[in-house]
């Protein structure tokens, strides 16, 4: 927790979604949303929109060193988002930046594999080089059900046990998120605990930057002082409501959450 009446700084490291539904710029939406302030350091810079990604180029590993360096060293960070990192050499980049912020700052990790248009943004050979240097240090990690089995190297886990698969990864707490199970319950596990976080499922709603929604919340709760389990509560929240309120009517595919309810506001502000 920052000290009294300074306003917290979150920083956000993972790729630039051009459509602007995921990724950094939904990072620093939530971020905003939660009242902090958004930093950021790219790793790579995606072609996309709501239909395909058409082009990844990533940002060099010491580029991605130089946006942490700059930010901590002027600024202060309380809290770390990661996202999508993409390559092997963004995990050691990643890694080496951690070693550039406070100790116990917390990080949360959405460990983004695939794109919601279906696009692999991990290279195959990289998921290794993500788990030993990156969700091995993370405070919460916090993977859908196929990332998760993913990461667990087991396709058939449910529930319980894939939490406690990923926890023994090394993160001091997991939440695999809901939105891929038949009930919206997102399962937390914290090594000694196990929490369901229950929430409506919002099956018309628009799901694109809902996963970055959720951890970017998460991390800004984390960096305003809440326990994780309270921080979770709150990141749930928000995202089915980003869901909910999600904008179905921009691009040909899985429309982007919105986290502030502009359509909601706008039909208000008609309304008066």
């Amino acid at each position: 927790m920052p000290a009294s009446g300074r306003i917290p700084v979150c920083l956000s490291i993972a790729g630039s979604d051009s459509g602007g539904g995921a990724g950094i710029q939904a990072d620093l939406k939530a971020f905003a949303r939660a009242g902090v302030h958004g930093t950021t350091a790219i790793t790579a810079i995606t072609a996309q929109n709501t239909v395909a990604v058409t082009a990844v180029e990533p940002v060099s590993p010491a580029m991605v060193i130089e946006q942490v360096r700059a930010v901590v060293e002027d600024m202060g960070v309380d809290a770390v988002k990661v996202g999508m990192l993409g390559s092997v050499a963004a995990a050691q980049a990643v890694g080496q930046a951690f070693d550039l912020l406070p100790a116990g700052t917390p990080i949360v990790v959405d460990p983004v594999m695939v794109a919601e248009s279906g696009a692999r943004l991990l290279d195959e050979d990289a998921q290794s080089a993500l788990v030993e240097l990156v969700v091995a240090r993370a405070t919460v990690v916090t993977p859908n059900v196929p990332e998760a089995r993913a990461l667990a190297g087991d396709d058939a886990l449910e529930d319980e046990a894939l939490a406690r698969a990923v926890h023994a990864l090394g993160p001091a707490a997991v939440v695999v998120t809901g939105g891929h199970r038949e009930e919206a319950v997102d399962v937390l596990f914290d090594g000694e605990r196990l929490t369901e976080i229950a929430g409506p499922r919002y099956a018309d709603g628009a799901a694109h930057g809902s996963g970055c929604t959720h951890s970017s919340t998460l991390a800004a709760r984390l960096a305003l002082g809440d326990d994780v389990v309270s921080a979770a509560r709150e990141a749930k929240r928000v995202a089915s409501e980003a869901v909910r309120d999600g904008l179905r009517e921009i691009g040909a595919g899985p429309g982007p959450v919105d986290v502030f309810g502009l359509a909601r506001r706008r039909e208000s502000v008609g309304r008066q």
